[in-house]
């Protein structure tokens, strides 16, 4: 499996369910010192999973996109789109009970490209607050 491009498309998040495709997945990432990011289902929901540790120490995320990334993360906590217990960064970002696939890809991919310095794909997934 190549890396996956950045920014990467939503239909290309890799679906990490299953013990066996999670451990694939973040050990592909691993070995191409790329950032991890992958969505599990979960019942019926989903979660997005994404860390920079896989990416190696030549990767680093500045504080402006973590405090970006948590932001948005908080606001979904705050409008229930992702349970409570998310974790949110700066090296491991976790988020359950997205209600769709759909929803979890378009956030992932978001989630990818603002760890890789672009945050316009998360502003359009998340949009700031007025």
């Amino acid at each position: 499996m190549q890396p996956l491009p950045v920014p990467c498309p939503a239909h290309l998040i890799p679906d990490a369910s299953g013990t066996a495709a999670f451990h694939k997945v973040y050990r592909q990432a691993m070995a191409h010192q790329a950032v991890f990011v992958a969505i599990e289902s979960d019942g019926p929901h989903w979660t997005v999973k994404a860390d920079t540790l896989t990416a190696g120490p030549g990767h680093s995320v500045d504080d402006t996109v973590n405090e970006a990334v948590r932001a948005a993360i908080i606001r979904m906590v705050h409008n229930r789109e992702v349970d409570a217990d998310a974790y949110t960064g700066p090296i491991y970002f976790m988020m359950h009970s997205v209600l769709s696939e759909e929803r979890a890809r378009e956030l992932a991919a978001a989630l990818h490209a603002a760890l890789h310095g672009d945050l316009e794909p998360l502003k359009r997934a998340v949009p700031p607050t007025s």
